[in-house]
């Protein structure tokens, strides 16, 4: 299975999954360069995985149907879903020979979902690199136990994320945990990526873990941030509530 971000709008990527001459692509926000992508390289779209409702996840899907008859499976309630799923579900894609389990993360929207399988994890707006989404539907307390269970995946994985946010969420988090040395290579390294024009992602679940303040709710400096900036105590719920506040109005 080959991995492939296809951006789009200012900040967005299409994640494409190839097998031969078969591609899955998810959250396509706009048909336009998708189409473009598999005409100009005799492609075929096999399934669309949509992660949740916003916009630029699903705008693409009235256009893709008018030009592929493929399944699409995302939640019930986005208009476009042919194949309705949710926490248990599995997507299976025989002609590719792919599977994925299908993961509810609420907090950026109640109805989010993630899929892994093959060792990747399609995570739309839930876990970004060194961030993750805002709190647009949910709580602190909805959103912290998401963000555990895919910190919770292999370490090998690759987090396929739908925004290229990651040189700002290092800006922020940076501020949180200035003495994070793997942070600071991560940057170097992520910033030469970008000036050199190529995408910073995908990230790895151990990348995460390390580097990413919004998972690292037991490291002692992030603590001392938290209670810094409103937290009640150090429980993960609290230090992650206090984290994603400050970094609602960071500049």
């Amino acid at each position: 299975m080959q991995i492939t971000a296809l951006p789009i709008f200012d900040d967005n990527y299409i994640w494409l999954a190839g097998v031969g001459s078969a591609v899955l692509a998810v959250d396509p926000g706009d048909a336009a360069p998708l189409i473009a992508y598999l005409r100009g390289r005799d492609l075929r779209l096999a399934a669309i995985l949509i992660t949740h409702h916003h916009g630029d996840h699903t705008g693409g899907l009235p256009a893709l149907a008018e030009y592929t008859s493929c399944p699409v499976y995302g939640p019930a309630s986005i208009a476009g879903v042919t194949q309705p799923v949710g926490e248990g579900s599995e997507v299976s894609i025989a002609d590719m020979g792919l599977t994925f389990q299908v993961m509810a993360v609420p907090g950026h929207t109640l109805d989010h979902l993630a899929y892994y399988g093959h060792g990747v994890l399609f995570c739309g707006d839930t876990l970004f690199a060194c961030g993750c989404g805002r709190l647009m539907e949910g709580t602190a307390a909805i959103m912290q136990p998401s963000l555990s269970r895919l910190a919770a995946l292999p370490g090998a994985t690759q987090v396929c994320c739908t925004h290229e946010y990651t040189l700002a969420n290092q800006r922020f988090a940076l501020a949180v945990e200035p003495g994070n040395v793997a942070l600071q290579a991560r940057h170097r390294r992520d910033q030469a990526t970008r000036d050199a024009g190529r995408p910073s992602l995908p990230s790895t679940v151990e990348y995460e873990l390390a580097t990413n303040p919004m998972l690292r709710w037991d490291a002692p400096e992030v603590m001392s941030a938290a209670l810094a900036h409103g937290a009640a105590s150090t429980t993960p719920v609290e230090v992650f509530g206090a984290i994603r506040r400050w970094k609602d109005g960071f500049k």
